[in-house]
Parts: C-alpha cells; structure tokens; sequence
C-alpha cells in the first residue's frame, strides 16, 4: 500500500486510566457511517479488555475485538487485545507479543509508528486521558506523513498525563474535549472524502480530454 492511495483515514484513539470516559464521550458524537475506522489501543498488559463488549452501548458502529490478519475496514471501532503489540501491513492488522511486558506500555507508540509506515490513507492520532506518555514519541512521524493530531483537554481527562506529555512533545495540532474531538474528526473526514471525489472527477475529465 502506497502513501498516495486512496484508502479511507483510519484514526488511534490512545489512551489508558480514565481512558473508557473518554472513548464513550468520544463515540455518542461519532455518526456511523463516516467513512473512517475508530482503532482503540488501550493499556493492557494482563487484564482481558472488555471494551469490545462496553462500547457497543455508545455507538451504532460495530466494535470487534482486534484478531490477526484482520483486515481493516471503515464504520467500524476496533480494540486493542490485551499482551499484544499492534501493527497493520496490506491492509490487515497483524498481533505480535507485547515488546515490553514489564514497566510502561508502548502499544500506542508502537501501533502509530506502524501506521506511518504501512497506511496510505489519512492518519489522525488521538491522546485521550492515561498514565505515563505512551504515544507522544510517534506523534512527530505522525505530522511527517501529513497526519493530524489531537490531544484530550487536560481538564476534562480524569488522568492528564498522557495527554499532557503528548502536548509537550510540540507535535499537537489540537487540544480539545472529547465531544469537539468526536467534530472534529468529522471535519477530516469530510474533507478526506471531498479530496478524493474531486481528485476522482479531475482524473476522469483528463482521461476524456487525452482520448
């Protein structure tokens, strides 16, 4: 898959303690069918998530529990296992053991770090409430491809640290709640789809134009 390919944004919710308030205030904002995949990747190391089975009460969305080779697809809000690494290459999710079992978890940086490589599409990342500042080191390769990056409003994060320390990085293009996150999004994914429909249409009146 190529940087240039037109493939539907994919957006990395990230986040950790006080994250689940943030991801159902995030969600009842979100219409279904945008055009765009919610990806969750939450700090687990041992505790079996059950987000997969929270959340379908605050979006109209499916939500599937992340399995490998899974492919990605959009309308869709997709979860994170728990003691896994997470990464996409062809279009599809691939697992891999957790790299660091002990001390803090870098699930969000690794799974940012994947995307820049292997998605063509938009890439939005979003920093939600969480410990420790897993995240903040991938947000830089985020902007390199053109991506945009959001950062919870430290004071409606009921644990600010994640989202402060992604804001120290100097690489946050919004700080926001949660609610102007959910807009916001839409915004990019309104204008992600306009982009392609008016490249589509200029692609077809150049190839009429050289016959």
């Amino acid at each position: 898959m190529t940087r240039d390919s037109e493939s539907f944004p994919v957006v990395c919710v990230g986040g950790s303690a006080g994250g689940l308030d943030a991801y159902t205030r995030l969600l009842r904002h979100l219409p279904a069918d945008m055009g765009v995949a919610i990806v969750i990747v939450n700090h687990l190391r041992t505790v079996a998530t059950l987000l997969h089975e929270i959340l379908p009460r605050y979006t109209e969305m499916p939500v599937e529990l992340i399995t490998d080779r899974l492919l990605i697809q959009p309308d869709r809000v997709l979860i994170i296992p728990e003691r896994r690494d997470l990464h996409i290459l062809d279009g599809e999710f691939r697992l891999k053991t957790i790299s660091k079992p002990r001390g803090w978890p870098d699930v969000i940086t690794v799974f940012l770090r994947s995307l820049t490589r292997h998605w063509g599409g938009q890439l939005i990342a979003v920093i939600v409430s969480g410990y420790d500042g897993d995240g903040a080191a991938a947000l830089s390769g985020i902007k390199e491809v053109g991506g945009i990056t959001i950062a919870q409003k430290l004071e409606t994060a009921r644990h600010p640290d994640m989202p402060e320390r992604a804001i120290a990085s100097g690489c946050i293009d919004f700080v926001l709640s949660p609610e102007d996150i959910a807009q916001e999004i839409v915004r990019i994914a309104h204008d992600d789809l306009a982009a392609v429909v008016t490249s589509t249409a200029e692609g077809k009146r150049h190839r009429r134009s050289i016959r």
